[in-house]
């Protein structure tokens, strides 16, 4: 069981960063892929970043060169780190952690664990 727990999300102007917090407990090391999406309203959740143990670590087009995402295993802790923040990157963003090794990252149906979200709304 892996528990998840997201925390700063905010709302901030275009242009402005942001940094997403995943507090990773219970059996961390049972996760092979950790990764970050996003839902807006009347849209499929979609994956923005993902990290596995393997050192794999990719993002959706739209979201390259301005987040990295990054992870602290003493702190048992995912980031976040989002730059240049758009209107279209409003949503309500969630961690994810999953202990399939084949498949998508990007695949959220192949995700076992799921936090509740934390809002991250940008205004033009």
């Amino acid at each position: 069981q892996v528990r998840l727990v997201e925390s700063g999300g905010d709302s901030v102007q275009s242009g402005g960063s942001l940094r997403l917090s995943c507090a990773v407990s219970g059996n961390p090391q049972s996760a092979y892929y950790m990764g970050w999406f996003r839902q807006a309203p009347r849209k499929v959740r979609e994956g923005v970043a993902a990290i596995n143990t393997d050192g794999f670590i990719d993002y959706a087009n739209s979201v390259k060169g301005r987040f990295t995402i990054s992870q602290d295993n003493a702190k048992n802790t995912l980031y976040l780190q989002m730059n240049n923040l758009r209107p279209e990157d409003t949503a309500m963003y969630y961690c994810a952690a999953r202990k399939l090794r084949i498949g998508s990252w990007s695949d959220f149906g192949l995700y076992n664990y799921w936090g509740q979200g934390t809002q991250v709304t940008v205004s033009s």
